[in-house]
Formats: C-alpha cells, sequence, structure tokens
C-alpha cells in the first residue's frame, strides 16, 4: 500500500512538472534575458494562454533588439494576433536600416497585411529589378508593322507600396509608350535609326506615377520589322470594292433579265390578244352576212382580193428567198 501512494506522488509529481515547463518555459526566458530583451515569466505564460508561440516572439524580438531596432514585445504580439509575418518584417526593417531606407514598424507591418513580400519590397529597393516586355507590335505612319521589346529597370517605392498598382501596370504602360512613339513616327526607319527615342518618349510620360515601383530606365533590347499592314489594308479594300462592282452588275443583269421577261409575257399577251381577235371575225361575217350587212358578191370580191395578195407574196418570196423574213427575231408572230 504504501508502494502505491508513492508511486502515485511520483506520478503527479511529474506531471506537475511537465505541466509547469508547459506553460513556463524557463528555457526560453534565460535565453531571451541573456540576449537583453527585459521579458518577464509572466509575459511568457500569457503568451502561452493567447495562444501565441513564445519561441517566434522571442527569437524575433532577440534579433530586433541585437540590430538595435527599438521595439516592443506588444508591437510583435499585435501584427502576430492579426495573422502578419513577424519574421519577414523584422528581417525587412533591418535591412532597410542598414541600406539607409526610411520605413517604420507600422508601414512594414501594413504592407505586410496587404499581402506583399516587405522583405523582397526593401531588397529590391536596394538592388532594382529589371522587368522584360512581351513583344510590343506598333505600325507607323508608312504602313509598316513594328515589334519592339523593352527591358525596365525598376526599384520599390516603399512610400507607395501599399495602395500602388503592381507590375502589370508598368508594363501595360509601357506597352501603351512603345505604340504611341512608333505610331506617331513618319516611316518605320526612323525607328531603326533611332531606338532611343522610344526609351526617352515612353520614360517622360511619368508611367511611374501611382504605382508601387520608381522606374530608373526604359532600354529597347530588340526591334523587327513585321508586316506591311498598309499594303494589306490597301489589297483588302481593293478585293472588297471588286466584290461590291461585282455584286452590282449581277444586280443590273438581274434586273435586265427581269425585264426581258416581263417584255416576252407582254409579247404572248399581245399574241393571245390578236388569235382572240382573229378568231371573232369569222364569226362577224358570219353575222353581217345574216343581217344582211354583207352580200355574198361583196364577200366573194374580198376572197379574191385575199387570194390575189396571197399569190403575189408568193411571186415575191419565190424571187427573194429573203424577202419577207422578220429584220428583228425579238417581235413574234413575224
Amino acid at each position: 500500500m504504501p508502494e502505491i501512494m508513492l508511486g502515485i506522488v511520483i506520478i503527479a509529481v511529474i506531471l506537475l512538472f511537465v505541466i509547469f515547463f508547459r506553460y513556463v518555459p524557463i528555457g526560453l526566458w534565460i535565453r531571451a534575458r541573456a540576449s537583453g530583451v527585459p521579458l518577464t515569466i509572466i509575459t511568457l505564460i500569457g503568451m502561452r494562454l493567447r495562444r501565441i508561440s513564445p519561441h517566434r516572439l522571442v527569437d524575433a524580438m532577440i534579433t530586433a533588439t541585437k540590430a538595435g531596432l527599438n521595439l516592443t514585445i506588444n508591437q510583435l504580439e499585435k501584427h502576430y494576433l492579426a495573422g502578419g509575418n513577424i519574421e519577414r518584417v523584422v528581417k525587412a526593417l533591418i535591412s532597410a536600416q542598414q541600406a539607409g531606407i526610411k520605413l517604420t514598424f507600422e508601414q512594414a507591418c501594413a504592407i505586410d497585411l496587404a499581402g506583399r513580400d516587405v522583405l523582397q519590397a526593401v531588397q529590391m529597393s536596394v538592388i532594382p529589378k529589371v522587368i522584360e516586355s512581351p513583344p510590343v507590335a506598333a505600325i507607323a505612319k508608312d504602313g509598316i508593322e513594328m515589334r519592339a521589346k523593352a527591358r525596365v529597370t525598376v526599384r520599390t517605392s516603399i512610400q507607395q507600396l501599399v495602395g500602388g498598382a503592381g507590375e502589370e501596370t508598368v508594363m501595360a504602360r509601357v506597352g501603351e509608350g512603345i505604340v504611341t512613339t512608333i505610331g506617331s513616327a513618319e516611316s518605320h526607319k526612323e525607328v531603326l535609326e533611332n531606338p532611343d527615342k522610344i526609351s526617352h518618349t515612353v520614360l517622360n510620360k511619368g508611367l511611374d506615377a501611382g504605382t508601387a515601383f520608381e522606374i530608373l530606365s526604359i532600354d529597347i533590347a530588340d526591334v523587327d520589322v513585321g508586316r506591311n499592314i498598309g499594303a494589306q489594308l490597301q489589297m483588302d479594300q481593293a478585293e472588297a470594292d471588286r466584290r461590291i462592282a461585282q455584286a452590282r452588275a449581277e444586280e443590273r443583269r438581274a434586273m435586265a433579265v427581269a425585264r426581258e421577261q416581263e417584255m416576252k409575257a407582254e409579247v404572248q399577251e399581245m399574241r393571245a390578244k390578236v388569235v382572240a381577235a382573229e378568231a371573232e371575225v369569222p364569226l362577224a361575217m358570219a353575222e353581217a352576212l345574216r343581217a344582211g350587212k354583207l352580200g355574198v358578191m361583196d364577200y366573194y370580191q374580198m376572197q379574191n382580193v385575199l387570194a390575189d395578195t396571197q399569190m403575189r407574196d408568193g411571186i415575191a418570196k419565190a424571187a427573194d428567198p429573203n424577202a419577207g423574213q422578220d429584220q428583228n427575231p425579238d417581235v413574234p408572230g413575224k
């Protein structure tokens, strides 16, 4: 029985030691005090209770203290609880201090919480970055297409990093400046002879306004001659004019065919009327005979005249085969 009680006491003591050293990081406190960081045991226990990693804060505080930064543990705790990266912020402050760049702790925290890499921003302020643009196509006034590639040297503007536009905006403005410069050239030869004209024109436009960068230089890396767009446009216009003229000619031809069909229909109608009129002649003569308006001798005399006329026509045709033929084949019934 005493042995069981002794074992329980030993286990309880071990658990107390584990809990004590779990919430009371004695070794971390000793390391902080040895590095000149004024921390108390209560402060470290409070970090545990607030679910803050004491090791990250103490290491960042030791780094800042050794670098001569005037930071407090409360500032680091506030940025840590806001979801920031305290190690990156401290390293950025140290780099800015060594490079003579004005950067406060509040600015670094704002840049970090905005989603930007504050350490990379400081490094780009010290070592400028070269951004190469994709080939930009533009057309000079003589219709020749030009393709230009530019290398833009930029460095971070710390004061405009929060709320400033990114690299995409800078490259879009550079492409716009290249298009404007080439488009205003009278000839593509001017661009080939003086490619630095593009650099000067683009650089003088103040393209870095409202961006997170400061443009140091714009260098034209390559200029190529593309297609003759002016000639191609003229060819396309000529082809379009040809198609329009062809369509109009086809329209006139269709109208002529329609008119011809109408004239044929009119001729057919006239023929029908003549046939109908000729069919009424015998009826009218018969009616005239019955009514006594036409005598039999008159009728025979008329028949003799018709026969004489037909005989004369037959003699004329025998003497001249072309006589009596219609000189206008379009007129029916001849």
